[in-house]
């Protein structure tokens, strides 16, 4: 047996899993304020194609938007904030609208969500 050697030892200090947990912390932090905003966009996004399906003029797919609004508990947008055009027969419902999330004092975060009802083929790209 010899007393004098050195053993390495391996593995993370408390410095060092003390950081490594603010980290893990500020991540999950981050991700419990961003998902529910996830959720309610994708909720928008249904809530358009099923506004379009059930009107044909601007205020019947305005009207629809908020009945689906009021059971998806949608609040960030509202039937009058929606985009409502006709191409050719076809009528098209798109939105636009930004969110910000407080992730401390000084700073804070803004997600800007966007989406149509168009079918990506069919649109025109802009030059």
């Amino acid at each position: 047996m010899h007393y004098g050697s050195k053993y390495q030892q391996r593995g993370v200090s408390l410095v060092g899993l003390i950081v490594i947990l603010a980290i893990i912390g500020m991540i999950a932090v981050l991700g419990m304020k961003v998902v529910p905003t996830v959720i309610e966009y994708n909720s928008i996004k249904k809530a358009i194609v099923s506004a379009k399906s059930a009107g044909t003029t601007v205020r019947e797919i305005q009207s629809a938007f908020d009945r689906q609004a009021d059971v998806g508990y949608i609040d960030s947008i509202h039937g009058k904030d929606l985009d409502i055009s006709k191409d050719g027969e076809q009528v098209e419902v798109s939105f636009a609208y930004q969110k910000k999330i407080q992730l401390f004092v000084p700073v804070s975060l803004l997600i800007e969500y966007s989406g149509t009802t168009a079918n990506k083929s069919t649109r025109k790209a802009v030059e």
